[in-house]
């Protein structure tokens, strides 16, 4: 959907046409979807926000000054919607490695990915890391979103996206180098040889 698509449809919607929404609500599930995903996990969950989150953006339409992008502005209430998730789940509490370990035992590494992690383990790797940092890897990673495009989804300076993105990726190599010795290992061998 065209940024001039996008905002036919919000005016069609201002004006009356309820069904107007639902054009963009397919265009951008995806991307509301994985923030939530990013922010509260792969739970039912993250579901229910990215459906909420849907639900402010329609009764809320009138508010959208349109000086920036419709994703843009859906992405902003969808990170306060999970951060109010979280803060209402536990206070800000992240699982420890203790925790890690009494779900996972002493490894990550599993018999179907010997030589690295599979999905649910990046997955709880991803939950032990604060809400922040969790959507800088996303919007980054998964969404393969440009340090701009990041910065004015998470309003702050492309800078700041570049400190967070390397803070999180350092975190969550610490977090995987306490379950995969070898990660350690292979990380020193790999700079050896770049020395040589």
């Amino acid at each position: 959907m065209t940024p001039a698509e996008e905002l036919s449809a919000i005016e069609a919607v201002l004006g009356g046409e309820a069904d107007a929404f639902a054009p963009l609500v397919r265009a951008h599930k995806g991307l509301v979807l994985s923030v939530c995903v990013s922010l509260l996990g792969n739970t039912p969950e993250a579901e229910d926000a990215a459906q909420e989150v849907f639900l402010k953006a329609y009764e809320k339409l009138s508010a959208f000054r349109k000086e920036s992008a419709f994703a843009t502005w859906l992405c902003a209430i969808a990170r306060r919607r999970c951060l109010d998730i979280l803060r209402e789940r536990s206070s800000g509490k992240t699982q420890s490695l203790d925790e890690l370990v009494e779900l996972k035992g002493d490894t990550f590494a599993s018999p179907a990915a010997p030589q690295g992690m599979d999905y649910k383990d990046v997955a709880l790797l991803m939950e032990a890391l604060p809400p922040d940092y969790r959507l800088v890897i996303a919007l980054r990673e998964v969404q393969d979103l440009s340090y701009a495009e990041i910065a004015v989804h998470m309003d702050c300076s492309v800078d700041s996206v570049k400190a967070r993105l390397k803070r999180a990726r350092r975190t969550l190599l610490e977090l995987a180098r306490h379950f995969l010795p070898d990660l350690t290992s292979n990380s020193q061998q790999e700079k050896k040889e770049a020395r040589l």
